[in-house]
């Protein structure tokens, strides 16, 4: 979510056909995540690419008190693991991310390609820089972004006397999903039923970018919405372009 400087900009055609394509493919097997049904005409798993079914043994009326790494059927996120690269613990929050927004808001259609190409942009599924997450979801060593004192990004003072990033004079992005501490203090989501909103800790941070991403865009199963989503996490025209291309992999089932 780091902000680089320069006029809010329109992303290119390029951008706009692969993010319509890939938000698209969402919608389409958006209804699909809750009942776990098959697609009769191709036989590929019901929400596969782009939708997680759900485990059933994890569906509740209420958010599960395990958390939302609990939600999409086990064997799919080892499966989509196993061809997408992405890690299985990373995976299993961006897929529940998906489905617990498809419960909080169904008019959103958010997918959890759109999740993990974000999150792979922002740090590699939490990975960049020899860090990992954990099997409890944090990622160590701590993920901070360079400091946003108007070098290369935009000037941005600090917004929380160094409490997430580490520095009193700039902010900085921090976690798996590269939150901005003053975005964070807004959108900050309890995604692993502990009690706390924690921005290493991937399961809150995947929650809390669906929520700001939702929000953001509106139906994200329009260009239009997907696009204004994506520009509100960071509007420069290379970020667009990498998040539409991670997301059509991804949906693409590789």
């Amino acid at each position: 979510m780091t902000r680089h400087r320069g006029p809010l900009v329109v992303v290119g055609v390029v951008v706009t056909t692969l993010a319509t394509a890939a938000v698209v493919a969402a919608g389409a097997t958006i209804g699909r995540i809750v009942d776990g049904t098959d697609d009769a005409s191709t036989g590929a798993p019901a929400v596969a690419p782009t939708g997680a079914p759900v485990d059933p043994a994890a569906t509740r009326a209420e958010s599960p008190p395990l958390g939302i790494s609990t939600l999409a059927d086990p064997a799919w996120v080892a499966e989509t693991a196993r061809w997408s690269g992405i890690p299985t613990r990373a995976l299993a929050a961006y897929a529940g991310a998906a489905i617990e927004a498809a419960r909080t808001h169904p008019e959103c259609g958010i997918g959890w390609n759109m999740l993990a190409a974000i999150g792979f942009v922002e740090s590699e599924h939490g990975t960049i820089g020899g860090s990992a997450i954990g099997g409890d979801g944090v990622a160590r060593p701590a993920i901070i972004g360079i400091a946003l004192d108007g070098t290369s990004t935009e000037r941005i003072s600090d917004t929380d006397d160094g409490d997430l990033d580490g520095d009193a004079r700039w902010d900085r992005a921090v976690g798996p999903m590269q939150f901005l501490p003053s975005t964070w203090a807004a959108w900050g989501r309890d995604g692993n039923g502990d009690g706390r909103a924690e921005i290493h800790q991937i399961d809150d941070a995947a929650l809390a970018a669906a929520e700001y991403l939702c929000a953001a865009g509106g139906d994200l199963t329009s260009g239009e919405g997907w696009i204004d989503a994506v520009t509100a996490y960071n509007r420069s025209v290379e970020y667009n372009d990498r998040v539409a291309e991670a997301a059509a992999f991804y949906a693409g089932g590789g």
